[in-house]
């Protein structure tokens, strides 16, 4: 490649990679803002926990339907209609003086970002032709994916201490027009035939809504919660009328068809599995260094760094491994590597060890967590007919996003659970729990690890696995 095509690709590049990590980042930064918002906002308990949910509710369930609106409505535009609304939103959010604003802000920033992931993913396929730049808008987009958590929960300490918590908010703004402004650079595919299809709409999106309310039903009350349940069982009831109405109608949400290449499928389950895991252990390290180590939010977040490194590592590496070993072997590594990793700081929780106690199970969780993201990413992107590019990679975003948002409820489910069994709530107690929380996150990363060994390519990918399976549209 010349050095004036290289410069070319720069910008489209980072532009890509920018949108993933405001979009990730608004997922944690947030947080470390709660108690300020609430105490200036006087903002009700009850109340407080949808400024986070709110967001994730809406970018979860929404994911779907912002791919597949890209695929027929044109991926640049969709992006770029999302970056406006996600920039308005956040505006209207640090702005906002009401407890009702600020939620309504959160949702309508979830909206911006279920329109703009999906979409950012499918313009890689797009953008870059070649394979090393390909592979390369791959890595910084799963890169992204974990380094957002870790600036976020930076980000949010210095911004919340230094400047109020209203810059949370206005961050996004500077962030967010220059993502715009570059967003012209993004090759502009023409729409393709089709419409979206008010029935899957209505019943894919409400299975999704279903899915996720139920998921923060769970991280709010607890794995005994009634309500949650029954969410659960009305998700499943409306995904299966989905999926029957989809074989049926002419223009699906969701083309079944996705589904027959076991690789890709497998890379869905994947996903899932190995979202959970580390997304929740960073919020069980989280409360026990804030909790039992008494560290502020800003030093908790400068001991999550070596998570942040590690993901550059793991990403970084994952093209060139994947040019010489099957995704089936290095995703089943990355996998057994978080798990590694996962029991490293089990240990450490046990010994009740500090930061850097930590750090070396960090950094190997992150690892194993950028080598398998990277191989997934490949599996579900590539070999996907143009048209289905960003349904394709709004399934797999929506993996990721119910991923992290059950791994924080699972987790912290667990870890309460086991706490309350005690009787008390001494460090002790608390360590109890955490502890049980990271052995359960190491078997769901384990058991990502055997999907992946099962179900994913075994063997290195031709130039004909990066093409799509039809004509190119």
């Amino acid at each position: 490649m010349s050095s004036t095509k290289a410069a070319s690709s720069l910008v489209p590049l980072l532009v890509i990679a920018t949108a993933q990590l405001m979009l990730v980042l608004d997922d944690s930064i947030v947080n470390i803002a709660l108690p300020s918002i609430q105490r200036e906002l006087d903002v009700h308990p009850v109340h407080l926990p949808w400024v986070i949910n709110g967001y994730i509710l809406a970018f979860g369930s929404l994911l779907l339907l912002g791919g597949r609106i890209g695929d027929l409505w044109g991926r640049r535009r969709t992006l770029q209609l999302g970056l406006a609304v996600f920039v308005l939103a956040s505006l209207a959010g640090g702005l906002g003086q009401t407890t009702a604003v600020l939620i309504a802000a959160r949702v309508a920033q979830g909206i911006g970002a279920a329109l703009v992931a999906p979409n950012a993913l499918a313009l890689i396929a797009t953008t870059f032709d070649s394979r090393k730049m390909r592979d390369a808008a791959l890595s910084l987009y799963g890169a992204m994916s974990g380094i957002g958590i870790v600036v976020g929960v930076l980000l949010g300490g210095v911004l919340t201490d230094l400047l109020g918590w209203r810059w949370v908010f206005f961050i996004n703004i500077p962030i967010g027009v220059l993502v715009l402004l570059g967003s012209r650079t993004l090759v502009a595919a023409n729409p393709h035939a089709g419409r979206v299809g008010a029935l899957g709409a209505v019943l894919g999106t409400g299975g999704m809504v279903a899915v996720v309310y139920a998921i923060t039903r769970f991280a709010e009350a607890g794995l005994t919660d009634s309500a949650g349940y029954a969410l659960i069982g009305l998700a499943v009831a409306l995904l299966v009328v989905f999926v029957l109405t989809q074989r049926r109608v002419a223009n699906p949400l969701v083309p079944l068809a996705l589904f027959r290449d076991r690789n890709r499928t497998g890379a869905y389950l994947t996903m899932l599995g190995l979202a959970i895991g580390p997304m929740g252990i960073l919020y069980i390290a989280t409360l026990y260094l804030q909790q039992v180590q008494a560290y502020s939010p800003l030093v908790t977040g400068l001991s999550m760094l070596p998570f942040a490194a590690g993901i550059i590592v793991g990403a970084g590496a994952a093209p060139r491994v994947l040019l010489t070993i099957a995704p089936r072997y290095v995703t089943a590594t990355g996998g057994l590597l978080s798990v590694v990793g996962a029991l490293w700081i089990w240990w450490a929780v046990g010994d009740h060890g500090d930061g850097l106690r930590f750090a070396p199970g960090l950094f190997v969780l992150a690892v194993g967590f950028g080598l398998g993201v990277m191989a997934l990413t490949q599996a579900a992107v590539y070999r996907v007919d143009h048209d289905k590019a960003g349904i394709a990679s709004a399934l797999l975003n929506s993996a990721q996003q119910i991923g992290v948002a059950l791994g924080l409820a699972l987790l912290a489910g667990v870890a309460a659970t086991v706490t309350a069994a005690t009787g008390s709530a001494t460090a002790d107690a608390l360590v109890d729990g955490y502890r049980a929380a990271l052995l359960v996150s190491a078997g769901v990363l384990l058991t990502a690890a055997v999907v992946a060994f099962a179900t994913l390519q075994g063997r290195v990918p031709t130039a004909a696995d990066e093409e799509p399976t039809g004509a190119v549209v």
